[in-house]
């Protein structure tokens, strides 16, 4: 279904029309805060260990214990 969605092409013209939208001194500020952000979320993803999100599942599942 998704075959050759990203082609040379494709790109191109989503480039083109960012550039028209956003004009040529706003587009590399938001490469750069599109950047960040993904760079932020990746290093996000590393810090947090898998079991965390299965104990605080848990803890909110058992309002009766004590912490």
């Amino acid at each position: 279904m998704f075959e050759g969605l990203f082609q040379p092409m494709h790109l191109l013209v989503i480039f083109l029309i960012a550039l028209l939208i956003f004009g040529p001194k706003k587009l590399p500020e938001l490469g750069k805060g599109l950047g960040e952000g993904i760079r932020a979320l990746k290093e996000g993803m590393k810090d947090t260990p898998p079991d965390q999100s299965k104990t605080a599942s848990t803890e909110t599942k058992n309002p009766d214990t004590k912490s």
